[in-house]
């Protein structure tokens, strides 16, 4: 059976740009498993600092900070600076269980910051801050240049996919760096790979590290711990947000069989997994094992012992949670939600779960199986685009620059509740049409959309025509297509064309 070149364009892609249809192949699965085989280009990526670099120049920008701090007459211990790194002597606390809401951090307003009253703009501390803050925004543009551009927008979903099932924010200041660069680093060159090597880069890359605190968790009965309480010091220890995540969020789910005591054992098991800090100035990479943090011993999680062995205790744990069948099971039902329903076919996700597991947690035969189930392209499968993949797929069908800064997509984003990169939990921006589809929500799109027409250059093309070439022939009828061509001006239509039922909803 062919499947429609609209629905892969528009329920497993991006949103298609005018043209793109016309070009590609008669049968929509068979564009998407192409995508599959070939690695998409990243040229939008090039020339981006990586998280050493980053690393370093923000160690730099804390020394120089300090130095000014003392320079005017600093208290002697002045408060913490907020975006500095946890260290192995000051644990932070544990996260709440409940859910905090994130405020919608706008790194557009921290690029605007300007110098506070009687501080010289020359201040080089200030201006690395300001460097810093370029970076962030620069990344930010090219993940949406990427998006708005690429010809794999099916390879795309699936990275923006894995990186809100990885979810760090930059709300908290010591990750905020780094959410970027650890889409770009730990997750799209794995997206085609397997879940395994995604897992182990996501959990040793410095912005789950640090956005979870594990960079600062302390074996109880390590050499650090048993070093402080001979000296009579605070005895700093175990943290379990990222051994808790990993098991609730990141592989076998809520109701995956895990237990307290696996969390405590996780925990202990990546203790000393950890991110440079300033004396290591000269690490050739992000991550970096303190073994004196480490707890010493062996580990017993899900009924399976491991034995001592540093880093590679924990590596060798997470590789069996990405072997487990619930991890397979957790991880399929995601996808299908994601790309299907928001209450997806058990068949299909067990299908997909088996294909997981028959190949070994490769992402590939994940995807084939998703796509070759007939359940995946039935007409009644539906989904409410989020914020997020609105603004793209108006960004495509516009066929809108993005150009090299971001501001006002990332204030954009915010105002319609999906700020960059700032999910209000770990658990990442939520995937169904209640959370997206309020009164509210739907009112903020009509404006967002009334500003994109405003931007479209129609050229030769009318409001008709770019609505048939973006979302197919079926999708355009009736009362939608009359008001397309009666429209007073291009930009009322593009507007209408925006706003549509047919254009928020992934059919």
């Amino acid at each position: 059976m062919s499947a429609s070149k609209a629905t892969a364009a528009n329920r497993f892609g991006l949103g298609a740009r005018p043209g793109e249809l016309e070009r590609s192949g008669d049968d929509g699965r068979e564009i998407l498993l192409a995508q599959l085989r070939r690695p998409p280009a990243l040229d939008a990526f090039a020339g981006l600092p990586g998280s050493v670099e980053t690393l370093r120049l923000e160690f730099r920008q804390q020394q120089l900070s300090r130095a000014a701090r003392a320079q005017r007459g600093a208290v002697a211990a002045p408060m913490a600076d907020p975006a500095a790194p946890a260290t192995m002597a000051a644990a932070d606390e544990p996260l709440p269980r409940t859910r905090r809401r994130a405020r919608a951090a706008d790194p557009g307003d921290a690029a605007r910051e300007r110098p506070p009253a009687g501080r010289d703009d020359g201040d080089p501390a200030d201006q690395l801050r300001r460097e810093l803050r370029r970076r962030q925004l620069a990344e930010f543009a090219a993940r949406y240049r990427h998006a708005a551009d690429t010809d794999a927008p099916f390879v795309e979903r699936l990275s923006q996919f894995w990186s809100n099932h990885f979810a760090v924010s930059i709300d908290k200041g010591n990750a905020r760096l780094y959410a970027g660069s650890m889409e770009r680093e730990a997750i799209r060159p794995h997206v085609l790979g397997r879940f395994q090597d995604m897992l182990l880069a996501v959990e040793r890359h410095p912005a789950m590290l640090r956005y979870l605190d594990n960079a600062a968790s302390i074996g109880d009965d390590s050499r650090v711990a048993m070093r402080a309480q001979r000296l009579g010091r605070e005895k700093r220890g175990l943290n379990e947000n990222l051994a808790r995540e990993i098991l609730e969020l990141h592989t076998l789910g809520v109701d995956g069989g895990y237990r307290q005591e696996d969390v405590i054992e996780l925990a202990r098991a990546i203790t000393g997994w950890s991110t440079p800090g300033p004396r290591d100035a000269a690490a050739a990479q992000s991550f970096v094992f303190r073994a004196n943090a480490h707890e010493p011993g062996a580990r017993r999680v899900l009924g399976r012992s491991y034995a001592e062995g540093g880093q590679e205790q924990g590596r060798a744990v997470l590789a069996d949670l990405a072997r487990h069948p619930a991890t397979a099971r957790h991880l399929s039902f995601k996808l299908a939600r994601h790309f299907v329903a928001d209450q997806p076919p058990p068949a299909l996700v067990e299908r997909m779960a088996q294909a997981y597991l028959r190949e070994d947690g490769d992402l590939r035969a994940l995807y084939r199986a998703l796509l070759e189930s007939e359940q995946a392209w039935t007409a009644d499968a539906r989904k409410f685009k989020t914020p997020n993949d609105f603004v793209i797929s108006a960004l495509r069908a516009g066929e809108l620059p993005v150009g090299d800064q971001a501001r006002a997509l990332v204030g954009l984003l915010a105002s319609l509740g999906q700020p960059v990169f700032t999910p209000r939990s770990p658990a990442g921006f939520p995937d169904t049409a209640a959370d997206w589809s309020s009164p509210d929500g739907l009112f903020k799109r009509i404006q967002a959309a009334q500003m994109f027409a405003a931007r479209v250059d129609s050229g030769d093309i009318t409001p008709y025509q770019r609505a048939l070439a973006v979302l197919g022939s079926q999708a355009v009828s009736g009362d939608f297509a009359i008001g397309l061509r009666r429209a007073g001006s291009a930009s009322d239509g593009c507007s209408l064309l925006f706003a549509s039922p047919a254009f928020q909803w992934r059919v």
